[in-house]
């Protein structure tokens, strides 16, 4: 593997959610301050206009500025000059945590040394296991190496095949926002924009019925290896090209839909002042004129709100597009194989894995931790060249995402970040962390025989907290 560019090397993790409370704070006591002892605070900010500022100054005398003291970093640093780990003094300290009656008998485990590529500590890292959502890391790489990180998806809608109808047609962007701005995916684009372009293009037209075009994607809408309660619930949907909110009933809503299609059909009737309208699917008439189109955000920051919240809705989606630029069925087998046959072009490593899903809901899903590592090392090493949103993407523990309330301050401030995986009995953790000497690792841990969530989720975190801690030289 090559060497770690300083540049793009500070990829670790922030201290704790309380972080954002004390600058919040700090903010609060600051103004108090400025408005209760005396500072000159003006109306405009930099407009130009002396005059106009002078006049809507107002002075407070005796005004005191608070020290708030230097700032506290965030995210930690490397140091290029760091010693690596020694691989038995790391494997020492790792043993009886790997053992932890929480993680039970099932557990593989990999660590891998960034900058040389030195592999650690291997614990059956070939051995093929359930991923749970650590399969969304292929997912992600696939997508970013596939694709380019830059490309968007488009909602469009089309005239229908007569007077009053228009056509919904799905590109395949779960991120359409019923809302604006998204409630939940910054960047998102909204069905009031579609509904504008449509009013400007039909002016004078009532729309009465709405067709909603799905086409883009085929095969069942749920994967083999999904239980029966999984879609809808509150992580994942029946997968379709057309959907609004991540396929949420609502945009405030965690529960997702068993019908995205429908729903996004009906935020655009209401959008379109049209609330009446019927709403059905089908399929645009060939040739049908373009009415309105918006785009979604660009590839690598799907990616990224993929990774962070673990969004089984969206790295679906994903995963469909790496089947598509393929030139596989849009389907839930064709996204499987492209996500493998991406990741082997790529040049990672892909014996033993097998995927029935893009998100690593299926129990079907097999990926060796040894891929895991190897795929989050060739991100931060820039060998899988393009994949740097999925390390910007990883949750940070103890601040965002999926780890927002995970990871031990105080062994292991700033240092970790990484893709969490839960399904019943199956317990995985896979990013980086920065030992206490400032060597970047790579690493993945795999339970897929584990007991209860929150004792085998203190055991991964007790393990990442160990590497984090570990100077081990």
């Amino acid at each position: 593997m090559g060497t770690i560019a300083s540049s793009g090397s500070t990829i670790v993790t922030a201290k704790t959610g309380r972080f954002r409370r004390r600058i919040a704070l700090a903010a609060i006591a600051l103004v108090l301050v400025l408005v209760g002892g005396g500072v000159a605070l003006a109306g405009g900010l930099g407009d130009g206009d002396d005059d106009t500022a002078s006049a809507e100054t107002v002075t407070v005398p005796d005004a005191v500025l608070p020290d708030l003291g230097d700032a506290t970093p965030v995210l930690a640093s490397l140091d290029s000059a760091a010693p690596a780990p020694d691989p038995d003094a790391l494997a020492a300290a790792l043993a009886p945590l790997l053992r932890a009656p929480g993680l039970g008998s099932g557990v593989s485990a990999e660590v891998v040394d960034v900058e040389t590529g030195e592999v650690l500590l291997d614990q059956d890292a070939d051995s093929p296991a359930v991923p749970a959502s650590t399969a969304k890391l292929l997912t992600a790489a696939a997508a970013l190496t596939a694709l380019d990180p830059a490309q968007t998806l488009a909602t469009t809608v089309v005239a229908g095949s007569a007077p009053g109808e228009v056509v919904l047609v799905g590109g395949g962007d779960p991120t359409l926002s019923r809302t604006s701005p998204s409630q939940t995916y910054p960047g998102a684009p909204t069905v009031a924009d579609l509904a504008a372009q449509v009013v400007a293009a039909l002016p004078g037209t009532t729309v009465t019925r709405v067709v909603v075009d799905s086409s883009l994607f085929t095969g069942p809408l749920t994967a083999q290896g999904w239980g029966p309660a999984d879609a809808p619930s509150s992580y994942a949907a029946p997968v379709t090209a057309t959907a609004v909110d991540g396929a949420r009933v609502s945009s405030r809503s965690q529960a997702r839909s068993g019908q995205p299609g429908i729903d996004a059909g009906v935020a655009l009737a209401d959008a379109l002042g049209a609330p009446g309208a019927t709403v059905v699917l089908g399929e645009a008439p060939e040739g049908a004129e373009k009415l309105a189109e918006v785009r979604s955000a660009p590839i690598a920051r799907l990616v990224e709100q993929a990774l962070s919240m673990s969004d089984n809705v969206l790295a679906e989606a994903l995963a469909r597009q790496v089947a598509l630029s393929r030139d596989l069925p849009a389907s839930f087998e064709g996204a499987g194989e492209a996500v493998v046959g991406a990741l082997a072009d790529a040049g990672v490593d892909t014996s033993g894995v097998t995927l029935a899903d893009g998100s690593g809901l299926s129990r079907l899903d097999q990926v060796p931790a040894g891929v895991l590592t190897e795929i989050v090392a060739g991100a931060a090493d820039g060998s899988l060249q393009g994949a740097s949103a999925l390390l910007s993407g990883l949750p940070v523990a103890g601040y965002d995402g999926t780890l927002f309330d995970r990871g031990d301050a105080d062994t292991a401030p700033g240092v970790v970040r990484a893709k969490t995986g839960t399904l019943l009995g199956v317990h995985a953790l896979s990013g980086t962390a920065v030992t206490a000497d400032g060597r970047l690792l790579a690493f993945a841990v795999i339970a897929d025989e584990s007991g209860s969530e929150a004792s085998a989720e203190a055991a991964l975190d007790g393990v990442a907290a160990a590497l984090a801690a570990c100077g081990c030289s």
